[in-house]
């Protein structure tokens, strides 16, 4: 299979032509402007410190600084056991950020405090593979806390729900995709009024410090102690979980990025007994983490 990666996106030439115009989405709902926070605010990575010692898993690396908005390509030594053509990498479009509307700022610049994703999250969604069957429910847009706590077991979506009404849940983006060998993805943006709430969210869930809420179709998750690639983006946190074996009919790893406002959740499952593989799951994941930095 022909290697694909995330290409990096150049800025444009000196008489090139104008790049082709984003696609017109609909409107975003009307929400309330995020709150400036009161106060001084404890430094971004002091929290995170924190974070890490007590999950195990939080990693921090070196990113692109500046307003470029390109996704940079991950080398084929980026995600373990990736050392032969055919290594089940999807192939994935070429990436790079939506433009920022005028004058707002990037999630980490120091104009930014509450390090706001001003780009219409859908649009930061990772677009689905090659070779996908797009899920009907989940094409990219706007869904509700229902669908989102539909991914963990029964017992403990009504949790969820009550947390996500009393915090500050701006709206959830959604994608999914099946690919030809059976395995289904899910990935969900869910954008909080600033970083503070979303880190709210992971601690209330106990996000990292465990695997969280309890996922549909897996009777246990544990650490995954092969991902490494929460080294790819500055300034995020990432916490990857798999269901260990035996798994029964279908396996599931699901993977967490807290990203300033914004968290995610990407979830990859397949039935046989082969289990949902390794490495198009880091790869998802990466990419995705990068979209939001």
């Amino acid at each position: 299979m022909t290697e694909q990666t995330a290409a990096p996106a150049t800025e444009s030439e000196p008489g090139a032509a104008a790049p082709a115009p984003a696609p017109v989405l609909p409107p975003m709902p009307l929400v309330p402007p995020a709150p400036v926070p009161q106060g001084p605010r404890p430094p971004r990575r002091v929290l995170r410190a924190v974070a890490r010692w007590t999950a195990a898993v939080l990693v921090f690396g070196a990113a692109g600084a500046g307003t470029a908005y390109g996704i940079s390509s991950m080398e084929r030594t980026d995600v373990p056991g990736l050392a032969t053509e055919d290594d089940g990498r999807w192939d994935y479009p070429a990436l790079a950020l939506p433009a920022l509307p005028a004058d707002e700022p990037r999630p980490y610049s120091d104009g930014n405090p509450s390090e706001i994703h001003y780009a219409d999250l859908r649009e930061l969604l990772l677009p689905a593979p090659a070779g996908a069957t797009v899920d009907k429910k989940l094409k990219g847009g706007w869904v509700g806390t229902g669908q989102f706590a539909s991914e963990f077991a029964e017992g403990g979506r009504a949790g969820i729900g009550d947390t996500l009404r009393e915090g500050t849940l701006r709206h959830i983006a959604a994608r999914g995709w099946t690919m030809p060998d059976g395995t289904s993805s899910r990935i969900y943006l869910l954008q909080f009024s600033s970083a503070n709430d979303a880190d709210a969210y992971r601690d209330d869930r106990f996000i990292g410090a465990s695997a969280g809420d309890e996922m549909r179709g897996a009777s246990e998750m544990e650490l995954d102690e092969s991902w490494h690639g929460g080294q790819k983006v500055d300034s995020t946190a990432s916490y990857v979980f798999s269901e260990p074996k035996p798994y029964g009919s279908t396996q599931v790893r699901a993977g967490y990025v807290i990203a300033g406002d914004t968290l995610a959740l990407v979830v990859q499952s397949r039935k046989g007994g082969a289990g949902t593989p390794r490495v198009p799951f880091h790869q998802t994941l990466i990419l995705q983490n990068q979209l939001l930095g």
